[in-house]
């Protein structure tokens, strides 16, 4: 894998105390259940550790599509060492029955004695129901440990049953005087290095769907897949936002739609005959009411995604899609990655004013990671919930 390659951050170990197990063991969890990221949509990615005596005894985090689920896959693999041990377990355990019989139900029969939680689901179907269940066959219950950094874990989840929409992640690359792109005419600009890159591509696996606008899709010609060592399994869904069904049909993504699924989202006004053009070629098309600027209105666009069950969308789309994104409150973690080259010129700012001044308010945004990639700088933030 390619060198300065690194996960984002879960939350800081200062967050932890160091008198507390429960805690330190909720962190090994939470790192567990970011292996389900991007591949167990419409279910949160869940992870639960059997402990007994101090020892690790079973675990396991989301099956490949949404199950089998954490706690069953923990609880087998622990067998008999179950009874009498504590389970840890990022998220409520749920209590109806959908494909397979409640978790809760099942780490009551397994014997297992307490239960540390992180975070209650806010899934009508469970909401509290799944620890009471708990509590009601005797089994000691903790709740609430990092609930923080689960709540961020699981926020696509949380907001695609809150809201109706998915969580979504804007990533912007600038060069170091603050452009994303050469003037109008200019040969495309290609900010960061090699290590920068490669974390894009570690991000995209990460999420359920690529999402980006017709301008880039047109200016940039992207492929929007997943291409690290190891990683080939990884397909998000492809997205490009296009009100006027201008993704050209010898575009990559036109190409290579038959290998990638790829979704085009229009307007109701769009060219029936465009349309055509393009499901051609494999590309699924879905219409949403267009807004007043008639671009695609990103509510609807949203909450169509979140009702065919992705949770995170990774957003590489430019400067007027960012923009949007950003005034609207729907970018919900911004990731910025800065070169070390400016463009020495007047070209396109990868953030306006106002996007600039909604991050620098800690009412709305929080920077939470600061580092280097090679020469590049990257910088999360955190949309303040």
């Amino acid at each position: 894998m390619t060198a300065g390659l690194v996960l984002p951050a879960d939350e800081p170990a200062t967050h932890i105390d160091a008198e507390d197990d429960d805690a330190r063991y909720m962190a090994a969890a939470l790192c567990l259940a970011r292996r389900g990221l991007g591949r167990v949509a419409p279910n949160p990615s869940v992870s639960a550790l059997v402990v007994r005596e101090g020892a690790v005894v079973g675990r396991g985090f989301t099956g490949i599509g949404g199950r089998p689920h954490a706690e069953t896959i923990a609880l087998q693999n622990a067998g008999a060492a179950a009874a009498g041990a504590t389970l840890y377990v990022t998220l409520e355990p749920c209590s109806h029955h959908g494909r397979t019989p409640p978790c809760a139900d099942a780490i009551i029969a397994a014997g297992i004695a307490r239960v540390v939680s992180a975070l209650d689901d806010p899934d009508s179907r469970v909401r509290g129901q799944g620890h009471a269940r708990l509590r009601n066959a005797g089994i000691e219950l903790r709740t609430g440990v990092l609930a923080e950094a689960a709540m961020r874990l699981n926020l696509g989840h949380i907001l695609r049953t809150t809201q109706n929409r998915p969580m979504l992640s804007l990533k912007l690359a600038e060069t170091a005087d603050g452009y994303a792109a050469a003037p109008a005419g200019a040969p495309r600009l290609k900010i960061t290095g090699e290590g920068a890159d490669a974390q894009v591509h570690m991000l995209r696996a990460l999420h359920d769907a690529v999402l980006v606008g017709s301008g880039t899709a047109g200016a940039d010609d992207p492929l929007l897949t997943v291409r690290l060592p190891g990683l080939e399994a990884y397909r998000p869904l492809r997205i490009v936002l296009d009100s006027k069904l201008a993704l050209a049909s010898d575009s990559r993504l036109a190409a290579t739609a038959v290998d990638y699924p790829t979704l085009v989202i229009t307007t109701e006004a769009a060219s029936a005959e465009a349309a055509a053009r393009l499901a051609a070629k494999g590309i699924e098309i879905m219409r949403v009411a267009q807004d007043g600027a008639g671009h695609v209105d990103l509510a609807e666009a949203l909450a169509h995604l979140g009702a065919r069950g992705i949770t995170r969308i990774f957003c590489e789309g430019g400067p007027h899609l960012a923009a949007a994104l950003l005034r609207k409150g729907f970018a919900d973690e911004l990731i910025l990655l800065t070169s070390v080259t400016p463009l020495g010129a007047l070209g396109v700012p990868a953030l306006n004013v106002a996007s600039r001044t909604l991050l620098d308010n800690p009412a709305r945004y929080r920077r939470v990671e600061e580092r280097m990639i090679g020469p590049d700088r990257l910088r999360r933030y955190e949309r303040v919930l």
